[in-house]
């Protein structure tokens, strides 16, 4: 879990206020946080953002667990180095096999998308259904949480792998997409879901093939809305929450520039200017070794 010692440290460091209106770190393999980032904008207007897309190590859902946590301690130690007051995993994956190990690593609150996530589906449904990447499937995160939550639900979960790089290319409007989708949510419909979550924040890009695809009854839940609820009772919590007007929001991703902007375009409305980092030349050990010492 996150120590209150790290923050006190970050107090130190600067001014309250300066911390206060520190911007808040949110982070994806892709374009998939963007679904966050918009609830963001909406529910917390007033926070500054960095948005880190790790652009050239997606899909993580390809990737192994080792690989995951090797990235996402890459992007953290960098948003410990753009001085990020929190960091928000806008990435199932991630969250699913890198949150409980590297909270403890980091002078700032990190939050992560399954609980909220799983809160959300036991307040709609008995009978849940569950799409995600086939490391967030495999690793049984959503199933996880929404039993200890109430044992009584029964979950369903199926793998999508072919999902995100259909939406990381912009092909969300394609026949073949529809007809993949389709194909991924039947096995679901058989077990007569009453409710649906997107285990993957890029799944809601394709909110418009899921309305066409599934009866009006089963419920769709997108665990960025409950994420950024969390976001804002722990920012209130800490007494970090942002009083001055945000900054322009800054793209960062770590491969191609354009794809990413062309994307934006695509699901934001706007074309934002992307700045390029390498991760290669973070150095997670060194900072980890000061932040332990």
């Amino acid at each position: 879990m996150f120590s209150s010692q790290f923050l006190e440290e970050n107090l130190r460091n600067l001014s309250g206020s300066e911390f206060q209106n520190a911007p808040i770190g949110i982070f994806d393999s892709g374009v998939g946080g963007l679904t966050v980032l918009r609830e963001l904008y909406f529910q917390l207007p007033k926070e500054s953002i960095i948005y880190f897309g790790d652009t050239a190590h997606l899909p993580y859902g390809m990737r192994s667990q080792a690989e995951i946590l090797h990235f996402v301690r890459q992007i953290l130690t960098w948003m410990q180095q753009q001085k990020v007051k929190m960091a928000i995993m806008a990435c199932n994956t991630s969250s699913a096999l890198a949150l409980e190990t590297v909270r403890s690593e980091f002078p700032f609150p990190i939050l992560g998308i399954i609980l909220p996530g799983a809160k959300a589906a036991v307040e709609q449904g008995q009978r849940i259904g569950v799409i995600a990447t086939l490391p967030t499937a495999k690793s049984n995160a959503y199933r996880n949480a929404i039993v200890e939550i109430s044992p009584d639900i029964q979950v369903w979960q199926v793998s999508c792998p072919e999902l995100v790089p259909l939406i990381e290319e912009n092909r969300i409007y394609e026949p073949y997409t529809t007809e993949v989708t389709r194909s991924y949510i039947e096995p679901l419909l058989k077990n007569q879901i009453d409710t649906l979550v997107y285990g993957c924040t890029h799944y809601p890009h394709l909110a418009p093939i899921f309305r066409t695809l599934l009866p009006s009854t089963i419920k769709l839940v997108d665990p960025a809305v409950n994420l950024v609820k969390a976001c804002s009772q722990e920012l209130d919590l800490l007494k970090i929450k942002s009083t001055f007007m945000a900054q322009p929001t800054r793209f960062v991703v770590s491969g191609c520039p354009q794809q990413f902007a062309q994307s934006c375009f695509q699901l934001l409305g706007y074309t934002p200017t992307v700045e390029v980092v390498d991760l290669t030349n973070i150095s997670v050990y060194n900072l980890r070794q000061d932040i332990t010492s």
